[in-house]
């Protein structure tokens, strides 16, 4: 089931995990901003240090591209917390909406 991703104001961030470190203190994930009317895309290396990197520029218009940033830094040092705790360390997928 298709779903629309786009919302009525502000922006939708969607992280979706591709790989994973053969250590697993470390992941990539497919990152995508939805505006009300077009979506941005790039890349994101995580790592359970606290950094994330954008591999390049989504695009997206004002500081929406460090907002997603910000929000992949908290995924990455959730991590160890994540771990220590039992949970599945790296989400497949996290959806945030900011306006």
């Amino acid at each position: 089931m298709s779903r629309n991703l786009h919302p009525t104001e502000g922006a939708r961030f969607l992280l979706e995990r591709a790989a994973l470190s053969d250590d697993g203190v470390r992941a990539t994930y497919k990152v995508s901003i939805y505006t009300p009317d077009a979506v941005f895309s790039s890349t994101a290396a995580l790592a359970e240090d606290g950094t994330a990197t954008l591999a390049g520029p989504t695009s997206a218009p004002g500081d929406l591209d460090d907002r997603l940033t910000n929000l992949a830094k908290l995924v990455a040092r959730d991590a160890p917390r994540r771990r220590d705790e039992g949970l599945v360390v790296w989400p497949a997928r996290i959806m945030r909406w900011r306006k």
